[in-house]
């Protein structure tokens, strides 16, 4: 038996230039697949998946199901995979609802086996969502975020840019850009300092960061009054208006701290 003879695909899927598609792997017909990308063996690729260039798929993945949601009725969504991204066995990426019509995978992400992404997440680019990791329904997960492994987000959360959230955290509320997060329930640790400098952030620019959130965490204000007082007191850099947008906008509220990760966040 050939090889081609292996594999099914829709012939209404659009398969770029270059792509390689392993045996007993299924491709329904309202699929596009960009040039160089591979497909292993015992892949499932459903209708409305939009798949980018230089992709990995690793075996028993399923792209582009329907949503776990009983509300919905069969309406044409999406799931958006970007380009350069890995997906690892078993990965689970569903696709939207009628609520926004599409789930959205950014480029160069890792999703590391086991992974679930629930319908209407928008993860960004450059992220890393870590092995069994279950994300629910409209979690937004920003650029260069890590989620550790067998963490799960509760539906409409908010992870910020280049945060970073231990392996094993219950995430209920929203966690701010450049953070480190973790224990349970899932608090404030500090800066990111390690990711951030990896990135090419200066020395001025973490400090920046930190001492924002000193200023959040460890000075007895409260949400509102420590947000007038960043915005009048530090001077306005992309870092700032990030942080200062991304907690204004929170509708789950944001993660806290407790003694010892403020103790922990005064000595960096």
């Amino acid at each position: 038996m050939k090889h081609k003879d292996l594999v099914w695909i829709h012939p209404d899927a659009k398969i770029g230039e270059n792509v390689t598609i392993e045996p007993f792997t299924v491709i329904h017909g309202d699929v596009e697949i960009g040039d160089n990308t591979w497909i292993g063996p015992h892949v499932t690729i459903l209708d409305g998946a939009r798949i980018g260039k230089n992709c990995r798929i690793f075996p028993n993945a399923v792209i582009s199901a329907i949503p776990q949601d009983l509300k919905f009725g069969g309406e044409m969504t999406y799931a958006i995979i970007g380009d350069n991204t890995t997906i690892r066995e078993c990965v689970t990426v569903n696709r939207g609802t009628s609520a926004s019509g599409k789930t959205v995978v950014g480029d160069n992400c890792l999703l590391m086996a086991y992974a679930h992404i629930a319908h209407d997440c928008v993860i960004g680019n450059n992220c890393v969502i870590v092995n069994a990791v279950q994300m629910a329904g409209h979690v937004e997960v920003g650029d260069y975020a890590i989620i550790g492994g067998t963490s799960a987000i509760h539906q409409f959360s908010r992870i910020g840019a280049h945060a970073i959230i231990a392996g094993g955290s219950l995430v209920r509320k929203d966690i701010p850009p450049y953070v480190k997060a973790g224990r349970e329930p899932v608090v404030y640790l500090g800066v990111n300092r390690v990711g951030l400098r990896r990135r090419g952030f200066s020395n001025e620019q973490i400090y920046q960061i930190h001492e924002i959130y000193r200023t959040l965490y460890l000075k007895g204000y409260n949400t509102t009054e420590a947000l007038n007082v960043i915005e009048s007191t530090f001077q306005a850099t992309p870092e700032r208006d990030a942080i200062l947008d991304f907690i204004r906008k929170s509708e789950r509220g944001i993660i806290r701290t407790g003694h010892h990760a403020a103790n922990h966040a005064t000595e960096e």
